[in-house]
């Protein structure tokens, strides 16, 4: 388990029966970059991540 993987699930545990927009989501992240700077490239690579189509995900 990943150090990351604490927090995916406490995001579950607390928010998982939620439907949530795109919208909502883009708001948080930009929220959340503008907190905290130094995760501007993580950030930008999980919501690149997110965008794209599984058929697009080079390792499938």
């Amino acid at each position: 388990m990943y150090f990351t993987d604490r927090g995916i699930e406490e995001l579950v545990d607390r928010r998982g029966e939620e439907q949530v927009s795109i919208e909502w989501l883009a708001l948080r992240l930009r929220t959340f970059v503008d907190m905290n700077p130094e995760f501007e490239t993580a950030v930008e690579r999980l919501s690149s991540f997110l965008a794209r189509d599984d058929e697009d995900d080079p390792e499938d």
